[in-house]
């Protein structure tokens, strides 16, 4: 059978049905309709117990369960554990299939399971079946609770109506922790309507039907309300149950009534100190009757009866010093109060007391008990001053030494360490009226330090003796006295040293009128020695003169000058020159000190004025044609403006082409007479004069650029860029890129020179049988071609030229070289000769290779200059040469030298 949830087959309220014979419903006890907080879904039972009748006719309706949805939607079937005895409608009311008898009753529960077909989730529960029972004898003396009477009217008849009751049910009282026989009996519930028809009791409520389950139980046909174990009062103090009486139809006959049981407390709880130790403090000296503490203990019986009513007490204390009986307790409240006087932190820091609370008013012989410990510390107050160790204390301390300790001062203090009333602070009251000492206190130890704050002069004071007293950062406590020992007195030994010597006053500031000559005598500038029980001479030195002006003797002090004094020098700040000097005495070990003078410098007239701006740029046909100048005078006020201008008279055309006017003192215009003028430079004399005592004059050229303009009035054409001229940069960067010109130039020549010595090298080095002889010779080369001589052609060059990796190894000589002897001194052509000079040289060099006893008599020329190597010319040394030569006038040779006369027999002569 399928229903839907939410549908007719759920309800809040149990609806019993109207079986055609006698049934006995199960009864649902639900306040009201709606969701339940918290509703979850499933039956309102896990088991149900069913009283059926003996016998019940097929189709008979046996008893129904509750099935609650919590407004879930979907479909829910419901299935019988036993489908061939009992059918469920989707109502949860069950049917008989058959005719059932008692003797065929099932004696398994009955189980019933909800199943959800949206997402197959299911529920169950049991139904126990049980037959009816006979009413058992009444209890005699049982004290009977009956349903109060209702009234019916005309216009409600056959409709019941609960009216106002007419009476107050009382409470059911119930002992806690009862060891009675269970189930214990309690209360009858009876009605009126059970003497005509036969009725049946429910009841309803936490403790029946409601968690905690099994608790109280009903007769159903007696009435007889039982409890089936020991209450616990302290669990659940009362219970309120709600009454049921219904007819055998499942029809209500009265309406309910409520049912209040009342656990009775029994004392079966001891009392429970929330803290198990309990901590307080209280100052020493306190006085009898201050609080200290507050102890609180619980007890889970119940305050308003004896059971619950605590009493405290003092069990025990320790120690007993210095009486046993130091602290009370309040037996009510639990406060801890003093009673006696003498309390001494530095005697007993911490007392220890054993605290009791017992039930039932306190009563030892019926009453539980329990303890406590109640830990009490003495807390400090300022009852001990500090008192110093001694009574004079000493040190030492150099002169013009501060933040420097001289002295420590020991106290001592019996109160707690590290705590205001420990702590000490030092006061000088006497000896120190300038307040050059301070007395700090050490945070670790509680020493006061002596320490010097502003200098202590020798020459003034000797000898300091302090008066320093020593009190605590809190008061002393009401009562206590500061005893003598709260006083010292300090004795301070001031050692002398050498100081340095200072000049007075520093610096010391001179007027003078600049251009003073030197060997002038400025001013005398002396130091003082403050050393004066010391002998001791100064001596002065010069320290800072930036311009070199001053000079100072060492023993007097006198400045005198060495230089002229300019105002318009820079190392002159606003008129003002500034000088340092070195005093220095002559002590163990020597002091020094500076002193700097100041010399504000009053200006002269020494300063010619000059032209402003001093170039100038101007059109050819100027519009307009004026230029505006100044002057610039190194002098000030009143030897500078209002300055005079004028042209000068040469060169003449000056005056016949320009004009000046004088615009204001300072200021005046330069105008063009002509209207036109060609592009170039012009410098324009200018002679410009200013206002001093004595003038001064003074020629200035201003010089003006002429150049063609556009319409806008600048430069265009190229004539103005030449007369423009280049600017300091543009010159830097022309001279960089020749100097880097030239650098290549020189590195490109010695690459070269450096590959024809390895082309010398080569060619020197050629296998004579592949020399090619008699080869003609270039007319480019005069030298070097005769490729068969191994003779160092390198002789041949400047000897500044020849480079050390160009010379042979020693002991490797070919064998028509010539033998190694000192080398007569051959001439030595320039690097860039003169054309006219080539036969000078040549006949010097001639006259040398005669006068030469190492020359070879090899049949070769003298090389004097090379120039060149590799030659295609052919050998001259070929005698066998097949080519003939004697055709040729060789006489010439005869004139060059004994060498080249044979040379010309050889080649001149017959084939003999």
């Amino acid at each position: 059978m399928l229903c839907r949830i939410g549908g007719d087959c759920d309800s809040d309220s149990f609806s019993p049905l109207p079986p055609p014979g006698p049934i006995l419903s199960l009864q649902i006890a639900t306040e009201g309709r709606g969701t339940l907080p918290l509703c979850r879904p499933g039956f309102s039972e896990d088991v149900y117990v069913a009283v059926v009748p003996e016998s019940a006719e097929k189709g008979q309706p046996l008893f129904n369960v509750k099935f609650v949805n919590c407004g879930r939607g979907g479909l829910v079937r419901f299935e019988c554990s036993n489908p061939f005895d009992f059918r469920i409608e989707a109502d949860g009311v069950v049917y008989a299939l058959r005719p059932l008898t008692l003797s065929t009753l099932p004696t398994v529960p009955l189980v019933i399971v909800a199943r959800d077909e949206t997402n197959q989730q299911q529920w169950q529960t049991q139904v126990r079946l049980t037959p009816p029972v006979a009413p058992p004898a009444r209890s005699q003396g049982l004290q009977e609770i009956w349903f109060p009477s209702r009234q019916t009217d005309s216009s409600s008849i056959g409709q019941l109506k609960r009216m106002k009751r007419d009476w107050v049910i009382p409470p059911i009282n119930v002992p806690e922790n009862s060891r009675g026989e269970f189930p214990q009996d309690l209360v009858r519930i009876r009605s009126d309507n059970d003497k005509n028809r036969s009725l049946r009791y429910s009841v309803t409520g936490p403790g029946a039907d409601q968690p905690p389950t099994g608790i109280f139980i009903i007769h159903p046909i007696s009435g007889e309300l039982s409890v089936m174990k020991p209450l616990d009062r302290e669990h659940i103090s009362n219970f309120h149950l709600r009454a049921h009486a219904v007819d055998l139809n499942g029809n209500q006959v009265e309406s309910p009534i409520d049912i209040v049981i009342n656990v009775i407390d029994m004392n079966d709880n001891r009392p429970e100190f929330i803290h198990q130790i309990w901590n307080g403090s209280v100052p020493e000296g306190s006085k009898p009757g201050t609080f200290v503490m507050t102890v609180t203990s619980v007890d889970k019986d119940d305050p308003k009866t004896a059971n619950g009513m605590l009493r405290y007490k003092i069990g025990s204390q320790n120690p007993e010093s210095p009486t046993s009986n130091m602290f009370t307790i309040n037996n009510k409240t639990g406060d801890i109060i003093t009673v006696a006087a003498g309390l001494d932190r530095e005697k007993v820091p911490q007392y220890t007391l054993i605290i009791q609370a017992t039930d039932m008013e306190g009563n030892p012989m019926y009453g539980l008990s329990n303890t406590a410990t109640a830990v009490i510390r003495v807390t400090d107050i300022n009852d001990n001053p500090p008192e110093f160790t001694a009574e004079m204390f000493f040190g030492e301390v150099p002169e013009n030494r501060v933040n420097v300790i001289v002295a420590n001062l020991t106290v001592t203090d019996k109160d707690q360490p590290n705590t205001l009333a420990w702590k000490a602070v030092y006061k000088i009251t006497g000896g120190d009226p300038t307040g050059r000492f301070s007395v700090p206190t050490d945070p670790t130890t509680n020493e006061g330090l002596v320490t010097v704050v502003k200098p202590i002069d020798y020459e003034i004071s000797r000898t300091y003796m302090l008066t320093v007293v020593a009190v605590n950062e809190v008061s002393l406590a009401r009562g206590i006295h500061s005893p003598r020992q709260s006083t010292a007195t300090v004795s301070i030994r001031v050692i002398d040293v050498n100081e340095s010597p200072y000049f007075d006053p520093n610096p010391k500031l001179i007027k003078l009128e600049e251009g003073m000559l030197a060997e002038s005598t400025l001013t005398t500038f002396t130091a003082q020695d403050p050393d004066r029980f010391m002998q001791q001479s100064i001596r002065y030195t010069r320290l800072s003169d930036p311009a070199n002006w001053l000079r100072i003797d060492a023993n007097t002090g006198r400045i005198t000058t060495i230089a002229v004094l300019d105002r318009e020098s820079p190392y002159v700040k606003d008129n003002m020159y500034s000088a340092t000097f070195l005093a220095s005495d002559n002590g163990a070990p020597p002091a020094s000190g500076t002193g700097t003078l100041q010399i504000s410098l009053l200006d002269i007239n020494d300063n010619a004025p000059h032209v402003y701006p001093q170039e100038t740029e101007m059109c050819k046909k100027p519009e307009p044609n004026g230029i505006n100048i100044t002057a610039l005078d190194g002098d000030l006020n009143p030897n500078a403006g209002p300055f005079a201008f004028e042209l000068a008279n040469r060169p003449s055309d000056v005056r016949r082409n320009w004009t000046i006017t004088r615009l204001s003192g300072d200021y005046a215009q330069l105008n063009l007479k002509i209207g036109f003028l060609e592009s170039g430079i012009y410098e324009i004399p200018i002679i410009i004069t200013d206002s001093g005592n004595l003038p001064m004059s003074n020629t200035s050229y201003l010089r003006v650029k002429v150049c063609q303009c556009d319409h806008n009035g600048d430069c265009t054409d190229q004539q103005h860029i030449i007369a423009a001229g280049l600017g300091t940069g543009a010159i830097i960067a022309i001279l960089l890129c020749i100097i880097i010109l030239l650098i290549l130039v020189l590195l490109f020549v010695v690459w070269m020179k450096r590959r024809d010595k390895e082309r010398q090298a080569k060619q020197l080095l050629i296998d004579p049988e592949d020399d090619v002889r008699d080869n003609i010779l270039k007319y480019d080369e005069e030298g070097g071609g005769e490729e068969d001589q191994d003779y160092d052609l390198s002789q041949l060059q400047q000897p500044d030229t020849i480079e050390p990796d160009t010379i042979k190894p020693v002991g490797i000589r070919r064998m028509d070289e010539r033998p190694l002897h000192p080398e007569p001194q051959y001439p030595i052509r320039s690097a860039a000769p003169h054309p006219g000079d080539i036969g000078d040289f040549i006949n010097e060099g001639l006259k040398a290779a005669d006068n030469d006893p190492t020359a070879p008599p090899y049949d070769s020329l003298l090389v004097f200059d090379y120039e060149g190597s590799g030659s295609t010319a052919g050998s001259l040394s070929s005698l066998n040469s097949s080519s003939s030569g004697g055709d040729q006038d060789y006489d010439y040779l005869n004139d060059w030298g004994p060498r080249f006369r044979k040379l010309a027999d050889m080649y001149g002569g017959s084939d003999d």
